[in-house]
């Protein structure tokens, strides 16, 4: 059923305590009941800036045409999509109060289930809309989420879920996926790497600890004066993008990262 803004005051009200919510995950009981709510056809890829790719390929050199950045892969599931809409507020920012990014630039929703949508949040967007609003919000250094969620067809009230696929437009400081490290290790893993990324120290770091504090799941220590990654990150790049020594290092070790990805995310939705 179609929710409406009633609705979304009262989950903004309990969004600031995502985190402790998340804990019952751990919780052996409600463990399962959770998961096949809201996790088990959840299937999310978080997409590296592209200007974090240019940096290492080749810093201070634009990017040659020839290497095709992972924004395509949003490009390419907009031109495929058969409708689109732009939320006009970000959930998550508005919770939050938000004072670093917009909260007017929310989520875009594609697929023939996005027509459920109340036209209260936002409004039906043709793709150049669509490509002009990704753009933006790249621009001012918000992170691509993508895929399904089944959280969002819950929110919003909208079926069948397998049409519908969001393009989150995240921010460090406000994204729900903070809840990460407080979930059940297992069930998180709905939220994943693009398919080659790896994130490599180098001798450049000198411990500061500013890729420590901008990572929004926690995987990042500081040990023996040195920066240490663990198994945990999702590689959105961001502490690659703040070292100011450039000692942290993105790869994509997957030629066909593209298509791969592509393949991921059409295994669990459907956007035509």
């Amino acid at each position: 059923m179609q929710k409406n803004r009633k609705f979304v005051d009262l989950i903004e009200k309990f969004f600031p305590y995502r985190s402790k919510l998340a804990k019952v995950t751990k919780i052996p009981i409600l463990n399962s009941i959770v998961k096949k709510m809201l996790f088990e056809k959840t299937n999310l890829t978080i997409l590296p800036k592209d200007k974090i790719v240019e940096i290492n390929l080749n810093k201070k050199v634009p990017v040659p045409e020839s290497i095709v950045l992972p924004s395509k892969i949003v490009e390419h599931f907009i031109k495929k999509s058969s409708y689109r809409f732009i939320m006009n507020f970000c959930i998550c920012r508005e919770s939050m109060d938000c004072k670093n990014y917009p909260k007017d630039l929310g989520c875009l929703f594609l697929g023939e289930a996005a027509k459920g949508i109340n036209k209260e949040f936002g409004y039906e967007a043709t793709k150049e809309d669509a490509l002009k609003h990704v753009e933006k919000c790249r621009d001012l250094g918000l992170i691509h989420l993508v895929g399904r969620d089944v959280i969002d067809e819950q929110w919003l009230g909208v079926y069948p879920g397998e049409k519908l696929m969001v393009v989150c437009n995240c921010c460090n400081c406000c994204c729900l996926w903070r809840i990460l490290p407080d979930m059940d290790k297992d069930m998180g893993l709905v939220v994943k790497k693009m398919p080659g990324v790896e994130l490599e120290v180098t001798d450049e770091c000198t411990g500061c600890g500013k890729c420590k504090d901008i990572c929004f799941v926690k995987a990042i220590k500081i040990e023996d004066g040195v920066a240490k990654i663990s198994s945990e990150c999702r590689g959105c790049g961001r502490c690659a993008e703040i070292c100011p020594n450039q000692a942290i290092e993105l790869k994509i070790n997957n030629k066909d990262f593209i298509e791969n990805t592509i393949k991921r995310i059409n295994s669990s939705v459907d956007v035509t």
